[in-house]
């Protein structure tokens, strides 16, 4: 029988995120694809001995503080074929101060013009297997705008119309991408502002796809 792999996911920050409930969807998308999943609210779990033996880490949390030893733990890991994703917050504001994560997270929020809105989520690669069968739609919430690694895959974007910022009129962003850090894949998503968005059916579905995409493969 083959084991199931095994996901570390690590939550906490600012509660409009709804962290923990959040972490509790990951938890169940992943235990749906046969993984054995762990919650903690430790960040420092990230960094600990036994990291390497993961399969995949998801960290739900918004800002925090990691170590740079133990972020450089995490990196070498992730290096070694341990997977990375996150959704929204998770990623791009994570552990701002630790350039080891920042690195392997390859991308850093810094701006969502005019809170919550109205855009549109057009899909880039609907070759890609987290994008098969799913059309571009429209999307209430923040629209996030990035500072981002150039080595990633974009597999679906939005465009900035102008309206809040007009100096960021037709910058196209990406929302969902993929890259690798070493033997190790990473996944992200801008989408999920609250654990309630994480219900809508695409964004659900591009999630779940993503974390398994990220994982170590069997």
């Amino acid at each position: 029988m083959t084991a199931r792999r095994k996901a570390l996911i690590v939550h906490g920050g600012m509660e409009l995120h709804t962290p923990r409930r959040g972490a509790e969807t990951v938890r169940d998308l992943l235990e749906a694809e046969d993984f054995e999943a762990t919650l903690t609210e430790d960040y420092d779990a990230l960094g600990a001995g036994d990291i390497d033996t993961y399969d995949l880490v998801v960290p739900v949390v918004t800002g925090g503080t990691l170590s740079r030893e133990k972020g450089a733990r995490l990196g070498a890991a992730i290096r070694a074929g341990t997977g990375l994703a996150g959704y929204h917050m998770g990623l791009a504001t994570s552990f701002r101060d630790c350039v080891p994560f920042r690195y392997a997270a390859s991308c850093y929020w810094v701006a969502h013009p005019g809170d919550i809105l109205t855009y549109r989520v057009e899909v880039a690669r609907p070759d890609h297997p987290i994008m098969a069968g799913i059309e571009s739609f429209e999307h209430t919430s923040e629209q996030y705008y990035l500072n981002y690694d150039p080595a990633v895959e974009v597999l679906a974007t939005t465009t900035f119309t102008g309206a809040v910022h007009p100096w960021r009129r037709n910058v196209v962003m990406p929302v969902v991408f993929t890259t690798t850090h070493g033997e190790g894949r990473v996944f992200y998503s801008s989408l999920g502002h609250t654990a309630d968005e994480l219900e809508i059916p695409q964004i659900r579905t591009i999630l779940q796809r993503g974390l398994v995409w990220a994982a170590r493969p069997r």
